[in-house]
């Protein structure tokens, strides 16, 4: 009977260690800690043509459960979409008011905004799903391309400047991150 405390006592005290590590273990694997994640998002950022973008983008649209760069790029395309249907919602305001010369250059950026909408922005965020960041890569850059070509159309005197500049910047800033996946 003795024999046994020994190892009754090695067993209960195996156990407390088992039921506290667990939990310490499967929280740290899959929830960052928050200095993790901003540590994550600064390093990420600083290797982006807009860091002070890329900061804000994420900081305002960030899930608790991204731990990776993969997922910081999906938060990203999120916000490119979110920035294309602004520019896209005030074209279709502008084309109610503005005059005819203004119709032709709104409605050519209307359909690049589009373009970035059901092309660029399904491709990118496919892409990431399947592991395949030179796609996603493509798609971001495609989309930031839009955007200047739509900046364009105005010969210098565009009422989209602002979208079209914050539409670019997102793309660009997303582009880098997913290159950083290759």
């Amino acid at each position: 009977m003795t024999n046994l405390k020994p190892l009754t006592l090695f067993l209960f005290l195996l156990a407390i260690f088992l039921i506290n590590s667990i939990p310490t273990t499967y929280s740290r694997t899959t929830f960052p800690s928050k200095d993790e994640r901003l540590s994550l998002i600064e390093n990420t950022c600083k290797k982006t043509p807009n860091y002070n973008i890329c900061i804000q983008s994420l900081k305002e649209n960030s899930g608790s459960s991204v731990d990776d760069v993969t997922g910081l790029a999906q938060i990203m395309v999120k916000v490119m979409k979110a920035k294309a249907n602004d520019g896209l919602n005030k074209i279709h305001r502008l084309q109610r008011v503005r005059n005819i010369g203004a119709r032709k250059a709104l409605s050519s950026c209307g359909d690049k905004y589009k373009a970035i909408l059901v092309a660029d922005i399904p491709q990118a965020i496919e892409a990431l799903e399947k592991g395949d960041p030179k796609f996603a890569e493509d798609g971001a850059n495609d989309a930031a391309n839009e955007a200047s070509y739509c900046e364009s159309e105005f010969n210098g005197k565009s009422p989209l400047t602002k979208e079209n500049n914050a539409m670019h910047d997102v793309s660009a800033v997303t582009a880098a991150m997913v290159r950083q996946l290759l």
